[in-house]
């Protein structure tokens, strides 16, 4: 079974998330949006708001799992037996950092990083940016799937 780990904080998920998660479902068996928890971040929505949005994102596709997670991804892929970590890439600034956290997870682990480059469409979203959006009462509905709209 060919098992992805999607890691992120998904504060809150965004259209370019679930670009990258619909076009990774042929890829592979299983797909698990890992919400990393990090008691040290102040997040704009609550964990069970963020899973909530991921799950109903995903209601009809049984082969996205939502869960959640604390410390190194690459135990967490270990836990699960996940054998690839699934990342979007949006810009070269991405690439640089992505591939350096790969890397590492490759020194310290078996697991694979598979990268995906976001579309087109897409490629300015972040949730930074939807959070301040936000903040600011701006239309952020284009930005973000309806379950985060409602």
């Amino acid at each position: 079974m060919r098992k992805a780990v999607f890691p992120g904080s998904f504060d809150p998920i965004t259209n370019g998330h679930e670009d990258i998660i619909r076009r990774a479902i042929p890829l592979f068996d299983e797909i698990i949006v890992a919400i990393g928890v990090n008691a040290d971040k102040k997040y704009m929505f609550s964990l069970d708001e963020r899973k909530r949005f991921i799950e109903e994102t995903f209601k009809d596709e049984p082969k996205i799992k939502v869960e959640t997670y604390q410390g190194l991804t690459i135990d967490f892929c270990k836990e699960k037996d996940a054998q690839f970590i699934l990342r979007g890439l949006r810009n070269p600034a991405d690439f640089e950092f992505e591939k350096a956290i790969a890397h590492t997870n490759r020194v310290l682990s078996k697991i694979e990083t598979v990268f995906l480059l976001t579309a087109a469409s897409t490629s300015y979203i972040s949730s930074s940016i939807v959070r301040d959006v936000l903040r600011n009462g701006g239309d952020y509905t284009v930005l973000v799937p309806k379950a985060v709209r409602k």
